[in-house]
């Protein structure tokens, strides 16, 4: 009896084992159908920027960017610097660097440094019947002998080479785009230029995402668009706010970032260059 007894408890725990079993296979293919359902059901991300490169780049404003303001499908800049004639998206752990005439202070582009690699941003006004990149990029092949052609990412792309302080040469990659009456320029230098990896990457999809704003201000061929020291999106909003203030009498209205009194040629305002989110730029002057 007691041996009858072993035995059927020893069948009832392997009948109980090989059911487990099932119930785990059939939750194993239930989760699996539901992962493959959900991956049917989410839709694709864009990507930024052509995935091949091209000799001509196709897309700008419908699929692709750097952006202009008044494009349809243009992303939302709200959470973007704002530096006069174009938006810089957010990028954790850049490095903003400002450039300025020294005598006038009037800013005239910005380089953004991303682990070893670099991008030189600049914004020209251009014809309305016709893009600038083609002429400037022959004007570039036609000055420097050592400067070349190559499909890229974002069309015909130039590789120039750089003579630093000290005689030391460096390799960069010339890009531009043209948009209704600009033309984005981008100078990538280090890994960047040369080399893909997540650096490179990471910068096409950074000048990809800009979002231009030309003006109406009359600009001949060529003029960089006027630009102005960097505008935090908080400060952005307290200029709003200012301005709705001002428009509805409400001279009482807290506003931040205000000044206290009248402002005089002794006052400073301090650039923030951070976002709620962490460090979106450390700017460099």
């Amino acid at each position: 009896m007691g041996l009858f007894g072993f035995g059927r408890k020893k069948r009832e725990a392997k009948e109980a084992e090989e059911i487990k079993e099932a119930e785990d296979l059939g939750a194993v293919r239930t989760e699996a159908e539901e992962d493959e359902s959900a991956a049917e059901t989410q839709p694709e991300q864009t990507p930024a920027f052509p995935p091949a490169p091209s000799a001509a780049y196709e897309g700008r404003g419908e699929v692709y960017g750097p952006w202009d303001v008044n494009d349809e499908d243009v992303p939302d800049y709200d959470e973007y610097l704002d530096l006069g004639s174009y938006y810089l998206p957010f990028l954790l752990g850049i490095q903003l660097r400002i450039k300025a005439n020294r005598k006038t202070g009037q800013v005239l582009g910005a380089t953004v440094t991303f682990g070893a690699s670099s991008l030189e941003i600049e914004a020209f006004a251009a014809p309305k019947t016709m893009g600038l990149w083609d002429d400037m990029r022959a004007d570039l092949l036609a000055a420097n002998e050592k400067a070349t052609e190559k499909e890229g990412v974002f069309g015909t792309e130039i590789m120039l080479p750089v003579t630093l302080k000290g005689g030391r040469s460096v390799m960069t990659r010339v890009v531009g785009i043209d948009g209704p009456r600009w033309m984005l320029r981008g100078v990538f230098s280090g890994r960047a230029a040369v080399a893909e990896g997540p650096e490179t990457d990471a910068l096409n999809k950074f000048f990809a995402d800009i979002v231009v704003e030309r003006g109406d201000e009359p600009l001949a061929p060529r003029d960089l668009i006027p630009m102005h020291p960097p505008v935090t999106p908080k400060q952005r909003r307290a200029a709003e706010q200012a301005a709705e203030a001002a428009e509805q009498g409400d001279d009482k209205r807290d506003v931040p970032g205000k000044p206290k009194g009248p402002f005089d040629s002794d006052q400073q305002v301090q650039v923030e260059t951070t976002l709620s989110r962490g460090p979106m730029f450390s700017e460099v002057r």
